[in-house]
């Protein structure tokens, strides 16, 4: 089914990778101007400081010309000129103030007074961003790349594995757990469900180690009957998010990993990564969160 834009929308497309799957959508303004915290928080690094860069050079320039425009409004400008106005611009919006050119006229001191403000308010905003994107909370939750259904306590059950990279103590640590998949209604819908599933404990009061996840595949679970074949029929995807609060700073953390169907191993298990030593030290071997190995079937 093919639909027509809005003639109110901008026609650009734009691209995200969702889970393992590419997404361009089309038809949505792009309005950067009417959100640029938005913006500002989640360009790259080179991106911001590369927008901060053009801003301050388009404002230099622009000043620059303001003082070319009257000659003389700058006392000792060296080199003479458009150039020199551009360094005055340049010291005048940085607040530094070399002391040698200094406004000479009424003019020039009314644009550097200008100017001045721009400056002011333009390193506010500056250290306001780079203050929030700073401040910005960041999980170091580890997640298995690979989930696996095996048998516990006699029981068919879907687990995945996580774990606190930076091994402080996340707080009341609470995990959710959703199944996306293709689904057709009684009238012949096809719609993309969202299932919830059911956690055997959906809550870690210290997640500083690892954390096992697990659904069990009981006739109450919407995974009950399902295989390899059809959750890749219906294009299942599972999501696991993770949220706490992190100790050291009283922030919350959050994190999400998706896995698609085919990322999901039957009869497997994941290999142990904790190890006694014989003086009783434990060890965690991270070098194998991610392995798994196959577990006979029952």
């Amino acid at each position: 089914m093919t639909t027509t834009p809005s003639p109110n929308l901008s026609r650009s497309s734009r691209h995200r990778r969702f889970g393992q799957r590419d997404i361009i959508t089309h038809g949505l303004a792009r309005v950067i101007f009417q959100d640029l915290f938005h913006y500002f928080m989640t360009v790259s690094w080179t991106q911001l400081f590369l927008t901060f860069a053009g801003f301050f050079l388009c404002f230099d320039l622009l000043f620059g010309f303001a003082y070319a425009l009257v000659p003389g409004c700058i006392a000792n400008l060296n080199p003479p000129g458009l150039a020199g106005a551009f360094f005055f611009s340049v010291e005048t919006l940085a607040t530094v103030g070399y002391g040698e050119m200094h406004p000479a006229s009424l003019y020039g001191h009314i644009v550097s007074m200008v100017e001045i403000f721009v400056g002011l308010m333009s390193m506010a905003l500056i250290t306001g961003i780079m203050f929030a994107r700073f401040s910005v909370p960041r999980a170091r939750f580890l997640f298995a790349d690979r989930g696996v259904v095996r048998h516990i306590d006699g029981k068919l059950t879907l687990m995945f594995r996580a774990a606190n990279a930076r091994q402080n103590i996340v707080q009341e640590a609470s995990a959710q757990l959703r199944m996306m998949r293709d689904d057709v209604t009684s009238e012949g819908f096809r719609l993309r469900r969202i299932v919830d599933l059911a956690l055997i404990r959906a809550q870690h009061p210290l997640f500083a180690l690892g954390w096992n996840i697990m659904h069990v595949l009981d006739e109450t679970s919407p995974l009950h009957g399902q295989s390899v074949e059809s959750l890749r029929d219906s294009r299942a995807m599972f999501i696991l998010s993770l949220s706490g609060t992190d100790e050291t700073t009283g922030q919350v953390m959050m994190a999400r990993h998706e896995y698609p169907g085919s990322a999901i191993h039957w009869n497997s298990s994941f290999r142990d990564i904790m190890e006694v030593a014989a003086d009783g030290t434990v060890h965690f071997d991270y070098g194998k969160f991610h392995d798994i190995e196959r577990w006979p079937n029952r």
